[in-house]
Formats: structure tokens, sequence, C-alpha cells
């Protein structure tokens, strides 16, 4: 028991919770890292695929040019290789139509300077705290028709018809999903895509 108590000043009193939420804090922060380097491996592969040189991806991406080819060059003979994908905005399946409801989302807590229901939503998402699981897109869908109730003179003109085009398809997605690539490059390019539109 002496021990114990011994054990405990030494440490400063930390409680099991208290190191719990720091290690799960630490946690996430690692999980979000691993996610953002196999996205930017993908994203290299499509940008390949729609015949952007090596040379132009090292440079918006910061890597160097080896370290561009080598990713490229890892997939080039293999079967996941990726074809070109089609960026029109009107794809039906469902991680496409959640980057739009993302981005979407994205906008309007912008447009409505920390004051939008979505904010904290958009943020979990960007850091990588909240997945898009079918609970949680239902759950930023409801703060994303609040937002366009009470901040409809604040927002960017077509957020109304964009949300509703988002929501049908939501409603009924397509049962295939575009083997392009994985749901989370589709999602980030529709959430890209979805907001230049907008600002369009």
């Amino acid at each position: 028991m002496a021990g114990e108590e011994d054990t405990d000043r030494r440490l400063g009193a930390l409680t099991d919770e208290q190191a719990g939420r720091m290690l799960a804090d630490m946690n996430e922060v690692i999980r979000a890292g691993e996610e953002a380097r196999r996205l930017r491996a993908e994203m290299i592969q499509v940008l390949a695929g729609l015949g952007w040189t090596q040379d132009k991806i090292a440079r918006l991406t910061g890597m160097s040019q080896p370290a561009v080819s080598k990713q490229v060059t890892k997939h080039k003979d293999g079967d996941d290789l990726l074809p070109p994908m089609g960026l029109c905005l009107d794809q039906r399946d469902a991680p496409w139509l959640e980057g739009r409801l993302w981005g979407l989302a994205e906008e309007i807590a912008e447009s409505c300077h920390g004051t939008a229901r979505c904010a904290r939503y958009v943020e979990a998402l960007a850091r990588g705290r909240k997945r898009f699981t079918p609970g949680n897109v239902d759950e930023l869908r409801r703060l994303v028709e609040e937002d366009l109730r009470l901040h409809r003179a604040e927002l960017p003109d077509g957020c109304r018809a964009a949300y509703d085009e988002i929501s049908r398809g939501l409603d009924v997605p397509s049962k295939t999903t575009a083997a392009h690539s994985s749901a989370s490059v589709r999602r980030t390019l529709a959430h890209r895509i979805q907001r230049d539109r907008l600002r369009a």
C-alpha cells in the first residue's frame, strides 16, 4: 500500500482517467497522420492517372521528385493501378455524396463565422475525430439543414440547391461504388470540387 502511494506521488497523482485521455489523444493524432499518408499516396495515383507529371505532383505536394516517382512506380505494373476517374460533381455513390456534404458544411461554417451549428462537426471531421459512419452522416445532414434555415441570408447562392441534390442522393445512393479509388479519395475530391463550385 505504501509503495502505491509513493508511486502516486512520483507520478504527480496522475489518474488513470487523465492518462487514458492523454494517450487516446495521442493515438488519435497518430491515426490521423497514418490515414493522411495513405490518402496522399492514393491521391498521387489519381493525379498520375489524370496525366499530371511527377514534377508537378512533387511541387504541389511538397515532396521530392524521387519520392513521388517511387509512389507512382510502386503501383505502375500492379493490379491496383487507378484508371482516370471522372470529376463531374453529379455522381451518385455514397462516398462522393458524403464528400459533397462535407464540403457544403465546411462552406456554411466559414460563411457563418463560427456561429453555424455544423462548425464543430466539420472541425471534428477535418481532424479525424469523427468518421463517415451512417449515423455521423445523418447528424451532419441534420445540422446542415438547421444552418440552411437559420442562416439563409449569410450563405452563398446555391447552398440550398446543393444540399437538396446531395440529400436526394444520400436517401437512395447508388448501390455500386465507383471502383476508381478508395472511399477516402472520393470523399476528398468531392469535398474540394463542391467547395470550388459553390465559390464559383
